[in-house]
């Protein structure tokens, strides 16, 4: 063995979490959102200015949508 394997480790124990915020509300608004930027990139490529102003308003619904599911208690639970 050598000096430095006597040594004790200088980390930090990591904390265990039981998930990563993967809830049904965070899902379905990242999904949302995700769609969002498809069309939007979509639009932007094929210059339909109208369909990027509704991907823009999607994005606005899914950050919506994710919130009220949170609030509905389809969210992460507070610790």
């Amino acid at each position: 063995m050598t000096a430095m394997s006597q040594q004790p480790s200088a980390q930090p124990e990591i904390a265990h979490h039981d998930d990563h915020g993967s809830t049904p509300a965070a899902w379905t608004a990242v999904i949302i959102i995700i769609v969002a930027f498809i069309l939007g990139t979509l639009a932007i490529i094929i210059g339909n200015w109208p369909l990027f102003w509704v991907s823009v308003g999607l994005v606005a619904v899914g950050a919506i949508a994710g919130k009220v599911l949170a609030m509905m208690g389809l969210g992460k639970k507070a610790a």
